[in-house]
């Protein structure tokens, strides 16, 4: 890419965002649209706009943005949305924190040096060889030369920064995690633990009573009751079944409801076929045929039900203590002397449970985890192929030599220009939007018990992924693709050395593209929700008749961690690793996360709502990815300065260590109050006396509930054993 396509890209992309800032702001400022820009404040009972706002004022977001709090955060939208802005603001402080120092001192030692234009000469290329940004990056820097000895020391501050602000942040997050969990706020997962791996229950005793006496003996003091996790398919079937039916009862009475007129009192009652999609079969009164059909699966349901808690306990339970340190204490202990009987772990949040997968039994749970490892790893090297020939491919000029009908096309200039800009980056966002999906299937194939544990393993996959895959593979990948004729007549390490270190300077240029693309476009995106909106009136005037499927329409989900994360890192990895390479990206990358704080803030405070919350979980998985991208930008530079022929390049050799080191003791030190609460945070004392019934109910599965419920038809699976008096 040459610097007019690079400029026009920046240029063009700056445009967008500019429009799609107008267009929010025009938006938003209708009333009708409330509800896709503001729709967790909505939910949550409040007034859309701030306090005290007397006016729709089309930028006062920016202004209410930057005025909240840490707490306001945390009360709109959960602690894992502020865990999330502390990783924002960390890579924000290494970013500006390391530009300070790297933009005055390293762009002048590349802009006076001259090792692009003797290069130019030697290969006797044309103009277009190389960029005017490889000027103000280490690609002008001569081999042997003593200027290599300011870009060394800058390696060693970007790293001794990103220690102490990570250190930091992972301290913070830890008091974030700390205040959340000793709150005096009754939480019914604080109350709770998750057993697996039951053993047989002995001749004469059920399952329940099993795991009742054990735990009764252990606690006999806290223990409440149990609930032996159950087989759940056939009756979420018909579960789903009959809430399907009664949201069609509900807009079938609506569309009769809305027929009403003055002309007609009576109305016309609607009719629907009862055959395949309703396209075929008999006509029918819907009314009356979808409350048969609803009497008709509330008989099926509770005989199910009966069926289910008897016969189809697994070798699971949720067990419930009238003390909440009691239950925090149960959670890190081991229970048995084998690893495979009774083990345990701390209750996440009602919603979060991935029924299915508690059954798993340990050693399987074990095998699955190391074939879905073997999947990713196939996954991701078979991934790397199609990745480096578009790395490739999508460069103009291989197109036309290998679509030579595209030639007339290509040669406008004008066209020319906006495809070299903007081609391979679109290419290369559009292949990677198909795997969260797979990712996610396969983390929780796993026997991963919890949606936000799966959500964990998944961002993580995905990072990795992204990683190796596009960063690794089109900095290297592309340059061996276009060098593949020169390394075919001179096959040896030295030439494939010397183009490794030529592609490094020369990937700058698509990186900065690509992460203005991110920020201007996706951002701009992100804040506009204009897909949202169009899908949101869509749906409420063609296919939505009841209020329950018009806030079906416009409730806007979480901010999809699975995903933003490591797209988040992956910007981080491409920015730290130039970082010292080519300093202009620095501008770029903190402008990016400026923006990204700035857009999410407004989006965290007034759109999107948390489907779970894990109390900042996710950090020490940031913070080893941080480290990770760390470790990988070290080990680029040591390779980089021995392709320099830098003499002094052995001196960049413990900062790998030094950061192996420091996560070692990060791990140490903070990582154990992530896996489980801290006896001394659950101790806290609470408000109120909890509800120990109310608690115990709040982990029945939805399709297990009921109206009429009565404990004697659940007594085999529902535990009657002991109601102590809360601790």
């Amino acid at each position: 890419m040459d610097f007019s396509s690079f400029l026009t890209s920046l240029g063009t992309s700056f445009v967008i965002f500019l429009l799609l800032m107008i267009v929010f702001a025009f938006l938003s400022s209708k009333p009708g649209n409330n509800v896709v820009y503001y729709p967790n404040r909505i939910l949550k009972g409040l007034d859309p706009l701030e306090e005290g706002s007397k006016s729709r004022n089309p930028f006062s977001w920016i202004k209410e943005a930057l005025s909240s709090s840490e707490t306001d955060i945390v009360a709109m939208s959960g602690v894992d949305t502020a865990v999330h802005f502390v990783f924002l603001t960390t890579v924000l402080g290494i970013l500006v924190l390391s530009g300070v120092i790297l933009l005055p001192v390293l762009l002048p030692l590349s802009a006076t040096d001259n090792a692009v234009k003797t290069q130019s000469k030697s290969q006797k290329s044309s103009n277009g060889t190389f960029s005017e940004l490889d000027k103000l990056s280490m690609a002008n820097i001569t081999a042997k030369s003593s200027r290599l000895w300011g870009f060394l020391i800058a390696c060693y501050w970007v790293s001794i920064v990103a220690y102490v602000l990570l250190w930091r942040a992972y301290k913070h997050v830890s008091w974030l995690r700390a205040e959340a969990l000793k709150s005096p706020d009754v939480k019914p997962e604080q109350f709770a633990i998750v057993v697996r791996d039951i053993p047989h229950a002995p001749q004469g005793q059920t399952r329940k009573e099993l795991v009742d006496s054990y735990f009764k003996a252990i606690y006999p003091e806290t223990f409440y009751r149990s609930i032996i996790v159950t087989d759940n398919k056939a009756v979420n079937k018909i579960w789903e079944a009959l809430e399907k039916y009664k949201k069609k009862l509900a807009r079938a009475e609506a569309v009769y409801a809305g027929s009403k007129t003055d002309a007609k009192p009576e109305g016309t009652r609607p009719t629907n076929k009862t055959g395949f999609l309703g396209l075929v079969g008999e006509k029918v009164d819907s009314i009356e045929y979808y409350n048969e059909k609803i009497n008709e699966l509330i008989a099926r349901l509770e005989s199910e039900q009966k069926v289910t808690l008897r016969e189809k306990q697994q070798d699971a339970a949720l067990v419930f203590f009238s003390n909440r340190v009691v239950a925090a204490s149960a959670a890190q202990s081991l229970h048995a002397q084998m690893v495979d009987t009774w083990s345990v772990f701390d209750a996440p949040g009602p919603n979060q449970l991935i029924w299915p997968n508690l059954k798993i039994k340990y050693f399987q749970r074990e095998l699955r985890q190391y074939l879905v490892y073997f999947i990713v790893a196939l996954t991701i090297f078979f991934y790397m192929i199609p990745i480096t020939f578009i790395s490739a491919f999508t460069t103009l000029d291989n197109l036309v030599k290998y679509l030579p009908f595209l030639k007339p096309i290509v040669n406008i200039k004008a066209l020319r220009t906006v495809l070299e800009a903007y081609l391979p980056q679109l290419a290369l966002i559009i292949f990677l939007a198909f795997l969260p999906k797979l990712l996610l299937f396969l983390s929780k194939f796993e026997g991963i018990p919890t949606e936000s544990h799966a959500v964990r393993a998944a961002s993580g996959k995905y990072f990795y992924f992204t990683v190796l895959n596009v960063f690794i593979g089109v900095t290297i990948g592309g340059a061996l693709f276009k060098a593949f004729k020169r390394i075919e007549k001179n096959p040896n390490l030295g030439e494939i050395a010397s183009l490794l270190a030529e592609s490094l300077p020369g990937s700058a240029t698509f990186f900065l593209t690509y992460v203005a693309l991110k920020f201007f476009i996706g951002y701009g995106l992100e804040l506009s929700r204009i897909v949202p909106l169009i899908i949101y009136h869509l749906k409420r005037k063609y296919l939505c008749k009841t209020e329950a499927e018009l806030k079906e329409a416009w409730h806007p989900g979480d901010l999809g961690y699975g995903t933003r994360v490591p797209g988040d890192m992956l910007i981080v990895t491409i920015v730290i690793c130039y970082s010292v390479i080519a300093p202009v990206i620095i501008p770029f990358g903190a402008l990016y996360f400026a923006l990204g704080w700035l857009v999410l803030r407004n989006q965290a405070l007034k759109v999107y709502v948390p489907t779970y919350e894990s109390y900042g979980r996710m950090w020490p998985h940031i913070h080893n990815r941080i480290l990770a991208s760390l470790i990988l930008y070290q080990i680029t530079m040591f390779g980089y300065f021995g392709l320099q022929k830098f003499y002094y390049t052995p001196l960049l050799l413990p900062l790998p260590f030094l950061s192996l080191i420091f996560g070692f003791v990060c791990a140490k030190k903070f990582y154990p109050a992530f896996q489980h609460p801290a006896l001394e945070v659950a101790a806290n004392p609470l408000k109120e006396v909890p509800n120990m019934e109310l608690i115990f109910r709040a982990f029945i599965p939805p399709s297990l509930r009921s109206e009429k419920i009565d404990d004697d038809r659940f007594e085999d699976a529902l535990s009657q054993t002991s109601r102590a008096t809360p601790v």
